[in-house]
């Protein structure tokens, strides 16, 4: 789900807004909205901004011994959306702590949100967070192997403005039988770990590319015109458009070959169109091929035969 990244004055933890955020309960009905509040308080010196209605809290959340590595969003892969079909984004990682640490503990919360912007979660624009917290399974005395998921829906979570770099934000809360929903909380006996920076792939907008070479048959030596045209999912308005001004490449595959070559590359117009003329010369298939871009991933279009007589 996407929400707003807002920050205490000192704080580098992503803080969900409680308004924005549902009540996805794990560990007796703590949600991640009372997880963002232990995160930000970790930073704010005396622990109390973030409990604001908690006037009773005291003490500030000891630094946790965990550390994060291994972040993979997507197996690696760019998340591609397209205009309306949710997209289920995996995210693993290892979990490295003290022997100490009980990471099975009912109340020990860890997961990864994704947010777009700076590297750094303190200046971070947007995020993305899970409706639940990472699922861990124990591989040493010392090491846990993590896993969750984040659904995304274009439109809803994600805008045209969101397409390109993302990032991870790793965290470890252990409660240790503290109740955030309580106002006499007791920090300092909360522990808190977190690690922002970790490298996402890039988010972007579904591509489509199309052709048609005419007329068809023609006669050697004559002018085949070669229309088609480049579009990709608006997340703004739930419908394709024209992707202008993209350099788009025109590939021929002769009968009984199996491999296309570049014959020209164009631009697309301000709609997305394509045209350009080639000469007939044998019979084959003709395509075009977009290489994509940090927003917009790589197409190519099917293949279009022509008989030349």
């Amino acid at each position: 789900m996407r929400i707003r990244a807002t920050v205490a004055a000192v704080t580098g933890a992503l803080a969900l807004s409680a308004f924005a955020v549902p009540a996805a309960q794990a560990a007796d009905s703590v949600s991640h909205a009372d997880i963002a509040k232990v995160l930000e308080a970790a930073h704010s010196g005396t622990g109390k901004a973030a409990f604001r209605t908690a006037t009773a809290a005291s003490g500030t959340p000891y630094a946790l011994d965990a550390s994060f590595s291994d972040v993979k969003v997507n197996k690696g892969k760019a998340v591609v959306l397209g205009i309306s079909k949710q997209v289920t984004v995996p995210i693993t990682y290892t979990l490295t702590h003290a022997e100490d640490v009980d990471v099975t503990a009912d109340d020990f919360l860890t997961g990864v949100d994704l947010y777009r912007g700076s590297s750094s979660v303190e200046d971070s624009e947007w995020g993305l967070t899970s409706d639940g917290f990472a699922a861990c399974t124990e591989t040493t005395t010392t090491t846990a192997t993590c896993s969750l998921s984040i659904v995304v829906t274009p439109g809803d979570d994600v805008l045209n403005e969101d397409a390109g770099k993302w990032y991870a934000d790793a965290y470890a809360v252990a409660l240790n039988g503290e109740d955030p929903n309580n106002t006499d909380i007791d920090l300092s006996k909360v522990g808190v770990a977190e690690q922002d920076g970790f490298g996402a792939p890039n988010f972007q907008r579904y591509s489509k590319l199309t052709v048609n070479a005419s007329p068809e048959p023609v006669k050697k030596g004559r002018t085949i015109t070669v229309t088609g045209a480049l579009t990709r999912a608006n997340w703004d308005t739930g419908k394709y458009a024209g992707y202008t001004s993209q350099s788009v490449k025109l590939q021929f595959k002769k009968k009984g070959s199996s491999t296309y070559t570049t014959v020209k590359t164009i631009k697309s117009d301000s709609k997305g169109n394509l045209k350009t003329t080639v000469t007939a010369s044998a019979d084959g298939t003709f395509r075009y091929s977009f290489a994509g871009t940090s927003t917009t991933p790589a197409v190519n279009s099917a293949g279009d035969a022509i008989d030349v007589q």
